[in-house]
Order: C-alpha cells, then structure tokens, then sequence
C-alpha cells in the first residue's frame, strides 16, 4: 500500500460502530437549550460520557445529577447539567 492512499482498516476494539453512529447527530450548544429537561442521549453528548454510564447513575443513584423519570423514562434537568458543567454540582 502506497503511504500516501488513506487507510481502509477499522480501529479496533468493540465500540467502533457506536462511536462512529454516535458522532453523525448533532446537538445545539447547551446555552441554546431551552427546554428544562433532556433525554438521555443528549445528555451524554453534553457530559462526554456514554448514554450507560448516565442510565447506571440513574439506577444505582450514585451519580453526580440524578435524572426524573416520566413514563420510565429517563429526564435530566438543564440546570443540573449546567451546574455540573461549571462545578456547581458535587
């Protein structure tokens, strides 16, 4: 292969196909939210962390926000995602 070709090979490891699904959708900045809660996705883009780990936080209650549950679903407030993005939350 000539080094000047770009590269066909996949990174490895499991995650591969999420991440890159996961990049194709795009949110608008935090400041421009105006609803008062979030679902799930949305809110692990804000946070940089996987939709699981806010999912474990939620059923473990361990995490630094705790989200509400409408219908079970999952809702985060916007305040407590701000706070915590600007180290008001604990």
């Amino acid at each position: 292969m000539n080094n000047n070709e770009p590269s066909t090979t996949k990174p490895k490891g499991k995650g591969w196909f999420k991440m890159a699904s996961a990049t194709n959708q795009t949110f608008p900045p935090l400041e421009l939210v105006t609803k008062p809660t979030l679902p799930t996705k949305p809110t692990a883009f804000y946070l940089n962390r996987q939709e699981q780990t806010l999912r474990a936080w939620a059923c473990l209650e361990n995490g630094p926000i705790r989200p509400i549950r409408i219908n079970k679903r999952l809702a985060w407030k916007v305040s407590d995602i701000r706070a915590l993005l600007t180290g008001g939350a604990e």
